[in-house]
C-alpha cells in the first residue's frame, strides 16, 4: 500500500528508493510509473515516455532537455523584460506623485487665496458700512441742527405770544382806569413788537434720508466672483501641427499651431494650459517666441529665426513634452517649393507662395468647377497698437456707406476704413465698464447707421452711434462669451454665443426675443459656434467651428438646413469662421484650420474658391462682403485684413 502511495507521489521522499533509482525520478513519466520522459511533444507542450508515444507519432518532438533549457530561457527573458520595466515604472510613480503633491500644495495655496481674498472683502465691506454710517450721522446731524433751531425759535416765539396774550386778556378782563392805562400801554407795545416778529415758519430744511444701494451688479459680481482655472490637458496626447514644425526663413516669422488634449485623447475645449516653447540651436542658442492662447484649447506658438541651420523646437506642456517633441527645424534664407505644398501657410510664406500654393489647400484650382481668377486687391495692417495696426483681428462688417469696420481684438477697439482701404477713424477704451471693451470679437452694422459690437470678455453686446459715442449694451447676465453679431431684416440684433452654444436675438432695446441651441452634435446644436450672416429669407447662418459644418435656420430656431464636414477637400471644414451671404443667396464661408475661402449655393453645394495663393491667409476669422461687391476678411495670423474681388 505504501509502495503504490509512493508511486503516485512523484515529489514525495521515500527512503525506500535506492541512490540508482534517484536520478530516474527526476525526469519520471506523469503517467507511466517507473518510466522516465526523454522527449517533448512540441504540440502538446508535455512531457513523453516511451510508453506515451503511440498518441503522439505524428507530433513533433525534442529532446526533453532542450525544451527545458528553452523553457527556461524563455521564462528568464520574460523575467528580464518585466524587471527592465520596474525602474520606468518606479520612476513614473515617483514623477506622477510629485505631481499630486503639487497639485495638493496648489490646492492649499488656492484656499488661502481665497480665504484672504474674501477676507479682504469683508473688512472692505466693514470699512464701507462704516463710512456709510458715519455719512448718515454726518447728514442727519446738519439736517437736524437746522430743524431743531427752527422748532426751539418757533417754539419760543409761541410762548412769548401766549403769555402776551394771557397778560392782556387779563388786563382787559378788569375796569378801564388811569392805574391801568400805563401797563396797558405797554402791553399794546410789546404786542407791537410781537406782531412784526419774524418767526421762521417755513421749513428750513427737509426729512430726506434716502440709502440707495445697487446691489443687483455686485450681488451678480459676487455670484460670479473668482474661477478655478484648469484644463485636463496631457502632454503625452498633446499635438503639434503647421508649417513651422519642420522649416522657416530666416527673419520672417513662422507659426506652430498646439492642440491640447486629455487622457483619451479628446480636443479640450478651453484655454489656461500651461505651455512653453523653445527654439535652440546645437549650441545651445535659444531664439525668443510668443505663445498665443486662442482660449479654445488650441495654441499659436509665433517665432523668428535669425539666422540659417538646423534647430530643435522644444514644445512642453506642464514641463512634459508633447508628441514628437523636440521637434527638428530646417532654417532657410528662402522657401523650398516643397514647403508651398504644406498646409496652414506660415506668415512666413506670404511673399514666397509659388503658383502650386492652392495646392496646400488640398484643392488645386484644375480641380475647381469654376474657379475665381481674380483674387486679392490689397492688404491693409500689421502687428502692432497704432492706427492701421491690428492685434488679432476677428470679426469683419460692411456698411452700405463704404465703410469696413473691423474688431481689433486685443487692441480693444474698432477700426474703420473706407472700400479703398484709406484709415478713416477708430474708437474704443479699454475696460470693464459699459461703454468701455474688453474683447471686442464680432462687428456688425444695423441699418440705422449704429455700430454693434460683440465683446467676448465683457459678456455684452454694446451699441455705438457711427460717430462712436457708446449708447447702450444689451445681453448682460444672459450671455457667456458673444463672439459673432449680425442683424436681419427686422432690425433685430443676432448675438452668436460661442462659449453657451446658443444663438440669440435681441431688439435693438435690450429685449429678448428668442434664444435656441445648445452644447452637443445634434442639429439644433453648436460646438464653438463662431460668426452668423442673414439671408434675404432673414434665415440665419451659422458657422459650427469645432463641429465643423454651417448651419441654416429660421427666424425662430428650426433647422432648414446643415453642410460640411471635416477635411481638406471642396466643400469640406477644418473649423469655419466667417460667414456672408451674396444678393443671390450664395453663402461664402472663412475655412480658418484650412486657410481658405469657398463659395457655395444657397442649397449648400459648394461652387469655387476665392483664389488666394498668391498672398496665403492664414488662419482667417470675420469676412464680410462689401458695398461695392467685394470680400473682405480678417487675416487673424497674419495681422492684416484682406479684399478680394469676388465675382457673382
Amino acid at each position: 500500500m505504501e509502495a503504490h502511495q509512493h508511486q503516485h507521489s512523484p515529489d514525495s521522499s521515500s527512503e525506500e528508493c535506492t541512490v540508482l533509482e534517484a536520478p530516474p525520478a527526476k525526469n519520471a513519466c506523469p503517467q507511466h510509473a517507473g518510466k522516465v520522459a526523454e522527449l517533448y511533444c512540441s504540440a502538446c507542450e508535455c512531457a513523453l515516455c516511451e510508453d506515451c508515444m503511440l498518441g503522439h507519432q505524428e507530433h513533433p518532438k525534442v529532446p526533453l532537455s532542450q525544451a527545458l533549457e528553452q523553457h527556461r530561457s524563455s521564462l528568464q527573458e520574460r523575467l528580464g523584460a518585466i524587471q527592465n520595466r520596474l525602474p520606468q515604472i518606479s520612476d513614473s510613480l515617483s514623477f506622477i506623485r510629485e505631481i499630486l503633491q503639487q497639485l495638493t500644495n496648489q490646492r492649499a495655496s488656492i484656499e488661502e487665496d481665497i480665504q484672504s481674498s474674501f477676507e479682504d472683502l469683508h473688512k472692505q465691506l466693514d470699512v464701507r458700512k462704516s463710512v456709510l454710517l458715519m455719512e448718515l450721522e454726518v447728514t442727519y446731524g446738519l439736517k437736524q441742527k437746522v430743524l431743531q433751531a427752527q422748532v426751539d425759535c418757533l417754539a419760543r416765539g409761541e410762548g412769548d405770544l401766549m403769555a402776551s396774550c394771557t397778560q392782556t386778556e387779563e388786563a382787559l378782563a378788569g375796569e378801564a382806569c388811569v392805574a391801568s392805562l400805563q401797563l396797558e400801554q405797554e402791553l399794546q407795545e410789546r404786542l407791537g413788537e410781537l406782531a412784526g416778529l419774524g418767526l421762521p415758519c417755513q421749513p428750513e430744511e427737509n426729512d430726506q434720508l434716502d440709502l440707495l444701494m445697487e446691489t443687483d451688479g455686485l450681488r451678480k459680481s459676487i455670484h460670479n466672483l473668482g474661477t478655478i482655472v484648469t484644463t485636463s490637458a496631457v502632454a503625452s496626447q498633446s499635438e503639434a501641427m503647421g508649417a513651422g514644425l519642420e522649416q522657416c526663413i530666416v527673419g520672417l516669422p513662422a507659426s506652430v499651431t498646439i492642440v491640447t488634449r486629455d487622457k483619451s485623447g479628446g480636443a479640450c475645449k478651453s484655454g489656461n494650459a500651461i505651455l512653453s516653447a523653445e527654439v535652440f540651436t546645437p549650441d545651445g542658442s535659444i531664439v525668443d517666441g510668443e505663445i498665443l492662447d486662442h482660449k479654445n484649447g488650441t495654441y499659436e506658438f509665433v517665432y523668428t529665426v535669425p539666422k540659417e541651420g538646423d534647430f530643435s523646437l522644444a514644445l512642453r506642456l506642464y514641463d512634459q513634452h508633447i508628441k514628437g517633441s523636440p521637434f527638428k527645424l530646417t532654417v532657410n534664407r528662402i522657401l523650398e517649393t516643397e514647403g508651398a505644398k504644406r498646409r496652414g501657410k506660415s506668415p512666413g510664406q506670404k511673399k514666397k507662395g509659388s503658383k502650386r500654393a492652392s495646392s496646400a489647400l488640398g484643392t488645386p484650382r484644375r480641380k475647381t468647377q469654376n474657379p475665381i481668377e481674380d483674387d486679392l486687391i490689397f492688404r491693409i495692417g500689421t502687428k502692432g497698437r497704432n492706427k492701421g495696426e491690428f492685434t488679432n483681428l476677428q470679426g469683419v462688417a460692411a456698411s452700405s456707406s463704404g465703410r469696413i469696420l473691423i474688431a481689433d481684438s486685443n487692441n480693444q477697439c474698432v477700426q474703420i476704413f473706407s472700400n479703398e482701404g484709406e484709415f478713416k477713424s477708430r474708437f474704443g477704451v479699454r475696460g470693464r465698464s459699459p461703454g468701455q471693451m474688453q474683447r471686442p470679437t464680432g462687428v456688425a452694422v444695423h441699418p440705422s447707421g449704429d455700430i454693434i459690437i460683440a465683446d467676448y470678455d465683457n459678456k455684452w453686446v454694446s451699441i455705438f452711434s457711427s460717430e462712436g459715442k457708446f449708447k447702450g449694451k444689451l445681453g448682460s447676465g444672459r450671455l457667456m462669451g458673444p463672439k459673432g453679431v449680425s442683424v436681419d431684416q427686422n432690425g433685430h440684433v443676432i448675438v452668436v454665443d460661442n462659449k453657451a452654444c446658443t444663438v440669440f436675438i435681441f431688439q435693438p432695446t435690450g429685449k429678448l426675443i428668442t434664444k435656441f441651441g445648445s452644447r452637443g452634435t445634434g442639429d439644433k446644436q453648436f460646438a464653438g459656434p463662431h460668426f452668423a450672416a442673414v439671408n434675404k429669407n432673414n434665415e440665419i447662418i451659422v458657422t459650427d467651428f469645432h463641429n465643423h459644418s454651417v448651419k441654416v435656420f429660421t427666424p425662430e430656431g428650426e433647422l432648414v438646413l446643415k453642410f460640411g464636414s471635416n477635411g481638406e477637400g471642396n466643400g469640406q471644414f477644418n473649423a469655419p469662421t466667417g460667414v456672408a451671404v451674396d444678393i443671390n443667396g450664395n453663402i461664402i464661408v472663412a475655412d480658418w484650420g484650412n486657410s481658405r475661402i469657398q463659395v457655395f449655393d444657397g442649397s449648400g453645394s459648394f461652387l469655387s474658391y476665392i483664389n488666394t495663393s498668391a498672398d496665403p491667409l492664414y488662419g482667417p476669422q470675420g469676412l464680410s462682403l462689401t458695398s461695392d461687391g467685394h470680400v473682405v476678411v480678417a487675416d487673424s495670423g497674419n495681422h492684416c485684413f484682406k479684399v478680394y474681388r469676388y465675382l457673382q
